[in-house]
């Protein structure tokens, strides 16, 4: 069982370090409020097709507590969520949207306190006529993300866990954390700065 607490306690910039470039979404998708929690939980991906969003809101009501819905959006033009999606999600136990698309009504949205992670925002709502995936595997950002997967989520960026890989990166990234916090950073500036100044040095820069 995969346990999502202890992934909350890791930032995406330490779990990144244990990952594939490959596992890490573009900075295009970001917090669409601030202060953001950081969120972490099992990926509901579903997949829009342009101008739609049907399959979001189908997923609002069967993904389950805890879960992340994940939205690959058909467009940038029609949101795929407006504030009472987000608080429903929100009343259901939904950990957060992240969404390769655009939502509407972020005043309501911060306002409720629900995290939303998305491209931007547009008025415009979308249609709720052509089904797509519901809990399939999509593509977000940049990154395949299956049912199941770990997304971990906040200011510094969006991380996803391979479901099969997940013990082995929650222990790579706690030794990570772990070595970090025992170096100070009189120590850190020490060894970098040799290490910088011997990389110059090997490239015929001194001084």
């Amino acid at each position: 069982m995969i346990d999502y607490a202890a992934f909350n306690d890791l930032s995406p910039t330490t779990l990144a370090d244990a990952l594939s470039v490959e596992q890490v979404m573009d900075i295009g998708i970001r917090p669409l409020w601030q202060p953001m929690p950081r969120i972490a939980g099992p990926a509901y991906p579903v997949r829009c097709a342009p101008g739609d969003n049907l399959m979001l809101h189908a997923a609002i009501y069967r993904a389950p507590p805890g879960a992340i819905i994940v939205v690959q959006a058909g467009d940038l033009d029609y949101a795929v969520s407006g504030g009472n999606v987000c608080a429903v999600a929100n009343k259901r136990g939904i950990a957060g949207f992240v969404v390769d698309g655009v939502i509407r009504d972020l005043a309501e949205v911060r306002a409720d306190g629900f995290p939303v992670f998305a491209r931007g925002v547009s008025p415009i709502p979308g249609g709720k006529d052509v089904p797509g995936i519901l809990n399939g595997v999509v593509q977000c950002g940049g990154v395949e993300v299956a049912p199941g997967d770990v997304v971990v989520a906040d200011e510094e960026g969006i991380v996803v866990v391979p479901a099969v890989r997940q013990d082995a990166v929650l222990a790579a990234a706690r030794q990570r954390a772990a070595s970090d916090a025992a170096v100070s950073l009189e120590q850190w500036e020490a060894e970098h700065h040799a290490r910088i100044d011997a990389i110059l040095l090997a490239r015929g820069i001194s001084g």
